[in-house]
């Protein structure tokens, strides 16, 4: 079948991304699914850093490659061997598709699947198929098992939680990556309690999601940090109980005071080294640092090692959330219906496949905070 899509040929284009134009929007041939598979038409995938990362060139990945990763869509077809999902039903996706077979899923660490990374690293879905073609008859490599960026995709079911479907499918992308992952940091990974007292560096729609998920952790305070006057306005609307501007040089004093003598825990939501390394600098003893941003792999984090021991701190990774997509979705999902999770809040825009480069510029200038591209 044909759809249309927005491929990546090559990365480390300069910016202005609406001239240079490094997402070709053309259309595509997409074979039917495999076993295993479905074919989704996409409704809404959300415009993420990751997404930006492999574009600037700090995230390789192997190209071409139709991207997108932050998505939610409707079942149109099923192939042999797929359970749970029938033509019609409403979906996320899981940009890890989880096994459920090796070492790590069995821990509940689905995050680090050996076989989903291992297919997401190659660029193809679990089975290693590649179903994307492009006029000439190149085959196109998958992003992170999803393809967002594109009409239709095929996705192994593995990369499928089926939703509600009251849940608006343009809110519901939101879930499959910057909610998931920034809630989840708070309960999977640091396991926030009541009363804590919490700091957030960067302010995109994870440092955000970090935000709703330490509110309804019961966090007695939230301290916001961002360059930008507008995210710090808007994380005060979504709870946090102080705004500090990185931009005066003093942004981890500051954390300091407000919260007594450090934070119980810091996230950092950026993606630097630098701001990692001030987000370990705002926490107490006994502290915990969460990154969650996705730094270029040339940066090097450098901290004095003894306080590690000496003053029992903790540093954290946590990719997806740490979660457990078919458990934390529909309970996130949950959630917000009942009105506890106000992620409406976060989409700052509704943008169309043909203006994919000129949102990519929003992003990377940091005027947004998620995007939903409308395929």
């Amino acid at each position: 079948m044909k759809t249309t899509s927005a491929v990546l040929y090559d990365m480390k284009k300069p910016p202005p991304y609406r001239e240079s134009r490094p997402l070709v929007v053309e259309e595509l041939e997409l074979e039917g699914p495999g076993p295993g598979e479905a074919l989704v038409e996409v409704v809404a995938a959300g415009l993420c850093h990751s997404d930006l990362s492999v574009i600037d060139g700090s995230r390789p990945r192997p190209l071409p490659m139709v991207l997108g990763h932050e998505a939610s869509g409707i079942v149109r077809e099923v192939a042999a061997g797929v359970e749970g999902l029938k033509p019609g039903d409403h979906v996320i996706f899981s940009f890890v598709p989880l096994c459920g077979r090796c070492g790590y899923c069995a821990a509940g660490r689905p995050a680090l699947c050996e076989r989903g990374n291992a297919a997401n690293g190659r660029g193809t879905l679990l089975s290693g198929a590649r179903r994307f073609k492009n006029r000439r008859g190149e085959p196109l490599h998958h992003h992170l098992g999803v393809s967002a960026f594109s009409r239709y995709t095929v996705a192994a079911r593995e990369s499928l939680i089926p939703i509600p479907v009251e849940v608006p499918l343009e809110k519901a992308a939101l879930f499959g990556c910057a909610v998931l992952t920034g809630v989840g940091a708070v309960v999977n990974t640091a396991r926030v309690e009541p009363g804590a007292r919490v700091a957030v560096f960067g302010l995109g729609g994870v440092g955000l999601a970090v935000v709703l998920g330490a509110r309804l952790a019961g966090a007695l305070q939230i301290v916001a940090v961002d360059l930008l006057a507008e995210k710090l306005d808007l994380a005060r609307r979504l709870g946090a109980t102080h705004a500090v501007s990185a931009g005066d040089g003093q942004a981890v004093d500051v954390v300091r005071e407000i919260t007594r003598g450090g934070a119980d825990c810091a996230f950092e939501a950026v993606g630097s080294a630098r701001v990692l390394g001030q987000a370990y600098a705002a926490t107490r003893r006994g502290g915990r640092t969460v990154t969650i941003g996705l730094p270029d792999p040339g940066q090097r984090l450098d901290l004095q090692a003894v306080s590690l021991v000496a003053e029992e701190r903790a540093l954290l990774g946590s990719y997806m959330g740490s979660a457990v997509p078919q458990r934390d979705i529909p309970r996130l999902l949950d959630l917000y219906l009942a009105g506890r999770l106000p992620v409406d809040d976060l989409m700052t825009q509704r943008v169309q496949l043909a203006s994919v480069n000129a949102a990519f510029d929003a992003l990377r200038e940091g005027t947004v905070v998620r995007q939903v591209l409308c395929v």
